[in-house]
């Protein structure tokens, strides 16, 4: 992959790196010293690597401190404000997705302090919950949902 990027002078995207980047572990078992010396053909491919590389996680304190040296670079996204959590939510629903006309998207900034993807995955979750009652997307919903995903991120309303 390293090779033939250099190559076609493409950039690599890892995206969810603190999977591929994890921090070194204690060898316990065969699974760790793999684990192990996947992490250390990485950092040495890194290293050696002429090109641009992209990373993505949200558990930036799960990455290697070796790796984390060798990024020249780092950017943090905040999570959106609640202006722009309102205009994320109100996005989410295309023209066709019957809402109910008297959504409180206000609430739904305000009580829920989430990602882009967070409230995507929410959105699509509430209209899941109105398409099996077979009625329009209502703040119920929503906020049933949103609840779903603040439990799946281990957050507690």
């Amino acid at each position: 992959m390293f090779d033939e990027a250099e190559t076609s002078h493409a950039v690599l995207f890892f995206d969810e790196a603190d999977s591929l980047f994890a921090r070194r572990t204690d060898v316990k078992s065969a699974n760790d010293r793999y684990a192990n010396l996947e992490v250390n053909y990485l950092l040495q491919r890194m290293e050696t690597f002429d090109g641009v590389t992209l990373l993505a996680t949200n558990l930036e304190q799960g990455l290697d401190d070796a790796f984390k040296r060798r990024v020249r670079f780092s950017i943090l996204f905040e999570l959106p404000e609640e202006a722009e959590r309102k205009k994320l939510w109100i996005s989410m629903f295309p023209p066709k997705v019957p809402l109910e006309a008297d959504i409180d998207w206000d609430l739904m900034a305000k009580r829920f302090e989430m990602a882009g993807g967070y409230i995507k995955k929410a959105a699509l979750r509430a209209a899941l919950i109105a398409a099996e009652a077979r009625r329009p997307v209502t703040t119920a919903d929503l906020v049933e949902a949103a609840r779903q995903e603040y439990r799946e991120m281990g957050r507690i309303i």
